[in-house]
């Protein structure tokens, strides 16, 4: 696969979480953005993906004008800041983008599937989901939605009084085992180290870097 402007979005994650990368070649794919609330940044090793219903001739002129390393130009935080003001959105944070495959059998520990829309976890997670389902543990939260190009996604919140105790292992576990036939994806602050050991011992591999970007 070589992420060429006849791929959409979703081909390119779909490849990817399957073991299939854009080709390592320093280049850039520009496609559209999936839906009209996100657009962002993708980055794989040596090739990167904008997702933006801007000009891509604007694109590639901006990360042209980066004064970087071509390699990190798109997450050269003077593109993202040039992103944000000719778009009018705002990002939070870059993060990592991992992956694990779904696993068959119900979730290996009790959960309880919150049906109140107004609880706060489903409120929070709609600005950034769709078909959001929340479920709790004790001690814990379970979040799973639609993101970015209907990929689904995985969030999880442990208590202070329930950390040190593998919960957060647990409850990314019981994601893939939520699942259905599909993969799962987890985007992580880099600075959350925590959180990258509990997803990753529950079989989360990362295969990129993710800059989303959200209307204001």
């Amino acid at each position: 696969m070589t992420g060429t402007p006849r791929d959409t979005l979703r081909d390119i994650l779909d490849a990817a979480a399957r073991g299939v990368f854009p080709a390592p070649d320093g280049g850039t794919t520009v496609v559209a953005q999936p839906s009209g609330r996100d657009a962002g940044v993708l980055a794989f090793t040596a090739h990167s993906v904008v997702f933006t219903d801007e000009d891509p001739a604007w694109v590639r002129r901006t990360l042209a004008s980066a004064d970087c390393d071509a390699l990190a130009a798109t997450m050269n935080v003077r593109f993202l800041a040039a992103f944000m003001e000719r778009t009018g959105r705002r990002t939070d944070t870059i993060d990592v983008m991992t992956v694990a495959a779904p696993l068959p059998d119900g979730p290996p520990l009790a959960l309880e599937q919150v049906g109140d829309p107004g609880h706060p976890r489903v409120v929070s997670a709609r600005r950034r989901r769709d078909d959001v389902r929340v479920w709790t543990a004790d001690g814990g939260v379970l979040v799973l939605g639609r993101g970015i190009a209907g990929r689904l996604e995985v969030a999880v919140e442990v208590a202070e009084q329930a950390r040190h105790r593998g919960l957060g292992r647990r409850l990314a576990l019981a994601a893939r085992r939520l699942a259905g036939n599909e993969p799962v994806w987890a985007q992580i602050s880099p600075g959350n180290a925590r959180s990258m050991r509990a997803f990753q011992a529950a079989g989360y591999r990362p295969v990129g870097s993710e800059a989303l970007f959200l209307r204001g």
